[in-house]
């Protein structure tokens, strides 16, 4: 080993330097990393997804995501897979699932794996492949004309909640902006706001579509501070038609929302384009995921 005073000066500075710049660019590469791992809602590549299940998995893995959220279980399946199948596709990609969407199920009797009807089984398999959060992804029309069916909806929360609770799952409730449109002179979102237990029942908030509603989501979560552990991140176009966008090609003030994240409680965020109208939904959610890099997550 050479000695440290046989170096000559001109060596010892060029180490120095090296290492300055190793620190730097260990910095830098910090602030191009969210904290928190991004997370992408599978329905945006719904499609993909219907011809190809692992090809899609590992393509949205090799973008960089680290999180999915799931929809569409049904009958004991994921995918066409059983909890176990798809628990071992996720691993092998690097994945992880902290969430996954379900339905009411009110309009959709023969449906096995809903909020009304095998929940418990639902919850069971959720457990079976790491799922932290239950969450309730829409009502249809039909489910929400008067004040009385949401108050229904509500007992059906609470309901669905506590039994999630047994196997240490959170339940939420996922927003659009039907819920901001006041029924009767009330507002759905503050009643079930206010007719779920916040401990047992928190909230998924759209980005999106609260912003749609025009509500502004920093006010909600100082309304409700802790409740909202789950965003959806999504754009909206600069254009009359509002429509959904890549994140960071349109108005929404992410970096605005991510700066009041520890009012919301955020734990898990998902990147969710509904449609992806000016690129293929891939492409879509790299751009996403490459603006998201440039925030400080």
């Amino acid at each position: 080993m050479t000695s440290l005073n046989k170096i000559s000066r001109k060596e010892f500075l060029k180490a120095g330097s090296l290492a300055v710049a190793s620190t730097l660019l260990t910095r830098f590469d910090s602030f191009a990393k969210p904290s928190k791992p991004v997370g992408l809602q599978l329905y945006t590549l719904r499609n993909e997804l219907g011809k190809d299940v692992e090809g899609t998995i590992s393509k949205a893995a090799q973008i960089g995501y680290k999180e999915v959220e799931l929809f569409g279980y049904g009958n004991g399946k994921f995918f066409g897979k059983t909890p176990k199948e798809f628990a071992a596709l996720l691993k092998d990609n690097g994945l992880s699932a902290p969430s996954g969407h379900y339905m009411t199920g009110n309009t959709m009797p023969n449906m096995v794996g809903t909020l009304s009807k095998g929940w418990e089984q639902a919850v069971e398999d959720a457990a079976a492949i790491g799922q932290k959060y239950m969450v309730c992804a829409f009502l249809f029309p039909e489910e929400r004309k008067t004040l009385d069916q949401y108050k229904q909806h509500i007992d059906l929360f609470n309901k669905a909640a506590e039994t999630c609770k047994k196997s240490g799952i959170q339940f939420a409730y996922h927003n659009h902006d039907f819920e901001f449109q006041p029924i009767d002179g009330q507002v759905p979102y503050d009643l079930i706001l206010k007719g779920t237990d916040p401990k047992l029942v928190k909230m998924e908030l759209d980005l999106y579509w609260v912003s749609f509603a025009g509500k502004d989501p920093v006010e909600l979560f100082k309304k409700d501070p802790g409740r909202y552990p789950l965003w959806h991140i999504k754009d909206m176009e600069k254009s009359a038609e509002r429509a959904f966008a890549e994140v960071g090609t349109g108005s929404i003030d992410f970096q605005r929302l991510f700066n009041a994240q520890k009012t919301a409680g955020l734990k898990h965020f998902f990147v969710e384009q509904d449609v992806a109208k000016k690129n293929p939904p891939l492409k879509a959610i790299e751009i996403s995921y490459n603006n998201l890099t440039k925030l400080k997550v």
